[in-house]
């Protein structure tokens, strides 16, 4: 899993018929070795922009729309919490 930052919405005027009714967003990688990556995400939890998220990628990601089959490589799977504190 990757942590991020919702960044933008991506909107794609024309687009394979397998990915209709899917949200896309940019993404920019928060921390590790890919810090400041942007990629597109499939958003099934509706997260917005300034979100940070979690976002699972592969196989992974496709499973968590139940069809291997579609050409999605990234997909947002929770939001995190910026006001969790330890007890």
């Amino acid at each position: 899993m990757i942590t991020a930052k919702l960044i933008d919405n991506i909107w794609a005027t024309r687009k394979s018929d397998l990915l209709s009714g899917f949200k896309f967003m940019l993404a920019e990688v928060i921390g590790g070795t890919e810090d400041g990556k942007r990629l597109v995400v499939v958003d099934i939890i509706s997260a917005g922009i300034g979100d940070r998220v979690l976002v699972t990628t592969g196989s992974s990601a496709r499973r968590m729309l139940e069809d291997d089959n579609l050409p999605v490589d990234a997909v947002v799977v929770g939001i995190i919490d910026d006001d969790c504190t330890a007890v």
